[in-house]
C-alpha cells in the first residue's frame, strides 16, 4: 500500500506573524519557568504541556496542505478472473450452497457493489477460466463444467496479454485446486499483484478420491506389473472403503478393504499382477465407500461430495513379440542347453543359436612368394581383404533355430556382416567366444547394434571371454560396462558365492523372490561357482548388480550393467551358471527364472522398425494427445517417403482414422494429434506403407484419458498455494467478505498510473475542532499540574 500522503506548509502571509508569535511565546515560556524553582519531573511535564499548546496554536495560523497519490480514474486496468472448473460444483460441509453458487452470488452484477466500486476507478476486465482463459461480460458463462483449473496458465496468459499496459492487479476467485501447478510452480516474476479470493472451505463433505495412480513394469516374472494407488479419505472416519481392480471386460482381479481411522487420511495400495496376454491391456481401479446401514444400501445414493474421482483407468503395455535373441558361442557347452530350455517357456522370446563346434585351422602351408601364405592360385583375384582369401578352412558352425521357425537362409554365412541382417535381432549374447571370431567390421556393427539400433548385448564369462578373449581395445570391449585392463589379482578361493549389491536389491529383474527374507534364503542355498572371468574396474555410469567371492577374498563384480547409446550392455563374469541347475529341481527352476528375467530385461525398451508413442498434454486446452511415429528401414535408417496412418479405438469401440504428417525438424518422424472426448482407455495402431500402398510395418500403443482426474484429485481448498501466489506477486489473500473494503482501498494502492491530489489539511472534517480541544487539554492539564504541585 502507498503512504497516506505528505503534509507541507506553503509560503503565505501568515508564516511571518506565526513565527514571531511562536518565538515570543517560547521566550516568555522559558523565562517564566526559569523564574520558578524547578521541582523535578512535574516541572518538566508542565513545561512540555504548555509548549505543545503554544505550538499547535501557532500551527493554526498557517494553512498546511495534504498531498497524496491515487489511481487515476479510468487509466488503469484491473482483471477479475472467476474459476469455471468442475471442482467448483462441490459443496463444503455445513454449506447449503456449492462453491459455484457462492461464486455466482459474489459476481452477480445486481448485488456485487464491489464491482461497481472498482469500475469507478479502473477499467475492469472480466474473465472466466478453466483449461483456458476467455472474456465475459457479466459472468453468465459460469457453468462449472471445465475439465481443468489451469491457474498457472491463466496467470501467465494474463501477464502476456496485458504486457506493457497499466495492469493494477488480478482478482482471482477460485478454490485453489490448480491442475497445472502440482508438479511445478510457474515463474510469476514480472506479474502484477494477484489478489486470490478463496471460495470454499478446507473441509468438504465426505469424499473418497484416487489422488494418484501409477504403473510400473519390470522383468520380474511373478508380478511384472505393479499398480500403485494413493487413496485419500476426507470426513470418513470409521467408514469402510473398497478398492477393486478389474480388467477392461469387468473381471475382478483383486479386492481390498480399508477401515478409515480418522477424518483426513491417506493410504497407499499396491497391486502386483501378471497379465495373461501381451500387448496393450486396460484395467479399471475403483475406490468406493461401502454402505453403512440398510437404508444406504436401499437408497443407492452416495454421500460423497463427488464420484468423479473414484475411478481411474490404467494402461499396461507388455510389448508385442517375438523378441529374437542371437546366441553366439565359441564352443558347445552346458550354458546354451539350460538357457534354451528356460527361454522355451516364454512364448514371446525366440533364441537363435550360432555355435562353433570347431575352429578354422590351416590345412596346408602354402609356399609362394616371400612372405605369402595364401594359396597362390587365388593371386590376383580380389585379394584386397586378406581375410577373404582361401588361407584357412572355414570354422564349423551349427545353427540352431526355435522349434518350427527354421530358416535356411538365416545365418547361412555365419555371423551377420550387414546391418539389415543383424538388426533384425533384439539382443546378442556372446558366450566363450574370442575377439578373433569377428572381423573389425562385425565388431563395429555390434557397437552400432547397441548404440544406434538400441539392442541389448550380454557377454558371459568363460576362458575366451572378456580380457582373455582379447576384447581389450576393440569395438566390443568399448561398449562393455567394465574395463579389461589392470585386472585384479586372481582369487585364491576355488569356489565363489553370489551376492546381490544394494543396486541389485533395487532391481526387480535381479531378484527371484517377492520378499527380502525369501531372497536371502535363496542366495544362501545357491551352489558355489568355480569359473570366473576377471575384469578391471567398473566403468563410470555402470551399475554392479551382483558380486561374487567368499568370506576371505574380495568381492568381485559378477553382474554389471549399463546404458550405452540407445541400448544397454551387461557383463556376467561367471562362466558356469549351469551349475546352478544341477543340484535340485527347485534350484533349476530358480536358474530358469533368472535366465528369463535377465533376457526380458535385455530386450526391454528395444525399439522396432516402426514405433508409436502417445504423449498426453493435460495442461493444454482439451487435453490433446500427440501420437509420434518413427519409421525406419531394415538398416534402421529413417524413412521419409512413406505414408503413415493411425487407427484410434475409443473407449466405446468407435474407431477414428488419422493421417500423420511428417515433422520437418527430424527425419523419419511423423505426428498426429488426437483430442479425447471421454474418459477411458484408448488404443492406437500406426500403419506405415510405401508409395505402392504396401505395408512396411505397424506399431501399437495405448493410453488412459481421465479428463477430470486431476481436477478432482483433491476437492479441498488449496489456501497455501493461493498464499504463495499472492506473496510472490506482491498481492495478498482476500476473504470473500472483504471484497467491498478491498474495492474501496485499491485506488490508494501502488498502481501504474496515478494522479496527485492536494487538499487543505483544515478541510478534513473535525480536524480543526480536534486541534483546539487538544490545545485546551494541554493548557488545562498544565494549570492543574502547577496547582497540584504548588508551583507558581
Amino acid at each position: 500500500m502507498t503512504p497516506l500522503g505528505l503534509i507541507t506548509i506553503p509560503m503565505s502571509h501568515w508564516i511571518l506573524p506565526a513565527g514571531v508569535l511562536l518565538a515570543v511565546a517560547l521566550a516568555l515560556l522559558v523565562w517564566s519557568y526559569r523564574r520558578s524553582a524547578p521541582s523535578g519531573s512535574a516541572h518538566r511535564i508542565a513545561f512540555v504541556l504548555k509548549l505543545l499548546g503554544v505550538l499547535f496554536l501557532a500551527l493554526c495560523l498557517v494553512e498546511p496542505l495534504w498531498i497524496g497519490k491515487r489511481a487515476k480514474s479510468g487509466a488503469n486496468l484491473f482483471v477479475v478472473a472467476a474459476d469455471n472448473s468442475a471442482s467448483m460444483s462441490t459443496r463444503d460441509r455445513g454449506e447449503s450452497r456449492s462453491r459455484g453458487e457462492i461464486l455466482q452470488a459474489a459476481v452477480r452484477v445486481d448485488d456485487a457493489d464491489w464491482l461497481v466500486t472498482l469500475a469507478d476507478s479502473f477499467q475492469v476486465r472480466q474473465h472466466v477460466f478453466d483449461s483456458r482463459l476467455r472474456r465475459t461480460a457479466d459472468f453468465s458463462e459460469l457453468a462449472f463444467d471445465g475439465k481443468a483449473s489451469a491457474i498457472g496458465k491463466t496467470l501467465r496468459t494474463i501477464a502476456e496479454r496485458y504486457r506493457g499496459r497499466p495492469l493494477a492487479g488480478v482478482l482471482l476467485l477460485t478454490d485453489g485446486n490448480a491442475t497445472d501447478m502440482a508438479e511445478q510452480f510457474y515463474d510469476l516474476s514480472g506479474m502484477g499483484p494477484v489478489y486470490p479470493v478463496v471460495i470454499g472451505q478446507a473441509r468438504p463433505q465426505q469424499d473418497i478420491s484416487l489422488a494418484s495412480v501409477s504403473v510400473s513394469q519390470t522383468a520380474f516374472e511373478d508380478a511384472p506389473v505393479t499398480i500403485q494407488a494413493d487413496v485419500e479419505a476426507s470426513g470418513c472416519e470409521g467408514r469402510t472403503v473398497a478398492i477393486e481392480l478389474r480388467e477392461d471386460l469387468g473381471r475382478l482381479v483383486e479386492h481390498r478393504q480399508w477401515k478409515v481411522a480418522k477424518n483426513d487420511e491417506k493410504q497407499t495400495f499396491r497391486f502386483r499382477i501378471r497379465p495373461d496376454r501381451t500387448g496393450v491391456s486396460f484395467y479399471h481401479l475403483d475406490a468406493v465407500q461401502l454402505p453403512e446401514n440398510a437404508s444406504e444400501r436401499e437408497s443407492g445414493v452416495s454421500s460423497e461430495a463427488t464420484l468423479a474421482n473414484n475411478r481411474r483407468t490404467v494402461v499396461v503395455d507388455r510389448g508385442r513379440g517375438p523378441y529374437r535373441i542371437l546366441y553366439v558361442a565359441g564352443r558347445p557347452n552346458w550354458e546354451y542347453k539350460f538357457l534354451q530350455r528356460a527361454i522355451a517357456e516364454d512364448e514371446q522370446v525366440q533364441l537363435v543359436g550360432l555355435i562353433r563346434v570347431a575352429k578354422r585351422e590351416p590345412k596346408y602351408d602354402w609356399r609362394g612368394r616371400a612372405g605369402e601364405q595364401s594359396n597362390p592360385l587365388y593371386r590376383g583375384y580380389d585379394t584386397d581383404d586378406e581375410e577373404q582369401t582361401e588361407q584357412y578352412d572355414q570354422p564349423v558352425l551349427v545353427r540352431i533355430y526355435p522349434p518350427g521357425r527354421a530358416d535356411p537362409t538365416e545365418l547361412r554365412d555365419g555371423f551377420p556382416k550387414m546391418a539389415e541382417k543383424l538388426f533384425r535381432y533384439h539382443a546378442i549374447i556372446l558366450d566363450d567366444v574370442e575377439a578373433e571370431f569377428f572381423s573389425h567390421d562385425q565388431m563395429d556393427l555390434i557397437r552400432r547394434f547397441v548404440a544406434e539400433r538400441g539392442g541389448g548385448l550380454l557377454m558371459l564369462g568363460g576362458k575366451e571371454s572378456f580380457q582373455r578373449g582379447n576384447f581389450e581395445r576393440t569395438a566390443i570391449g568399448s561398449i562393455l560396462p567394465v574395463h579389461l585392463d589392470r585386472l585384479p589379482a586372481a582369487p585364491t578361493a576355488a569356489q565363489f558365492r553370489l551376492n546381490l549389491t544394494r543396486e541389485g536389491w533395487l532391481q526387480p529383474w535381479a531378484r527371484l523372490r517377492d520378499n527380502e527374507q525369501g531372497e536371502r534364503e535363496r542366495l544362501s542355498n545357491m551352489p558355489a561357482f568355480r569359473v570366473l572371468s576377471r575384469v578391471g574396474a567398473v566403468k563410470a555410469g555402470a551399475a554392479v548388480v551382483a558380486t561374487i567371492g567368499d568370506e576371505q577374498t574380495q568381492q568381485l563384480p559378477a553382474l554389471v550393467v549399463q546404458r550405452f547409446g540407445n541400448g544397454r550392455t551387461a557383463a556376467l563374469t561367471i562362466g558356469d551358471i549351469w551349475r546352478w541347475g544341477l543340484r535340485r529341481p527347485e534350484t533349476r527352476e530358480d536358474m530358469d527364472k533368472f535366465w528369463r528375467q535377465t533376457v526380458r530385461w535385455l530386450v526391454a525398451d528395444v525399439p522396432g522398425r516402426i514405433s508409436l508413442r502417445a504423449t498426453q498434454q493435460p495442461d493444454e486446452t482439451n487435453q490433446p494427445v500427440v501420437l509420434r511415429i518413427h519409421a525406419r528401414d531394415k538398416d534402421f535408417e529413417a524413412m521419409d517417403d512413406v505414408s503413415v496412418s493411425v487407427e484410434v479405438r475409443e473407449p466405446q469401440g468407435r474407431e477414428v482414422q488419422l493421417t500423420a504428417e511428417p515433422v520437418l525438424s527430424e527425419r523419419g518422424l511423423f505426428e498426429a494429434v488426437y483430442i479425447p472426448r471421454q474418459s477411458g482407455g484408448y488404443f492406437a495402431r500406426a500403419l506405415v506403407t510405401d508409395s505402392e500402398a504396401a505395408l512396411l510395418g505397424d506399431a501399437e500403443t495405448g493410453w488412459a484419458a481421465d479428463l477430470e482426474a486431476r481436477e478432482f484429485r483433491s476437492i479441498k481448498t488449496n489456501r497455501p498455494l493461493l498464499e504463495r501466489i499472492a506473496r510472490q506477486t506482491g498481492g495478498r489473500l482476500i476473504e470473500l467478505g472483504e471484497l467491498d473494503d478491498f474495492a474501496r482501498s485499491l485506488p490508494s494502492s501502488d498502481v501504474p498510473v496515478t494522479a496527485v491530489w492536494v487538499r487543505p489539511l483544515w478541510d478534513l472534517p473535525g480536524l480543526l475542532p480536534a486541534i483546539f480541544l487538544f490545545v485546551l487539554t494541554c493548557l488545562v492539564a498544565e494549570w492543574a499540574l502547577r496547582r497540584w504541585k504548588g508551583m507558581p
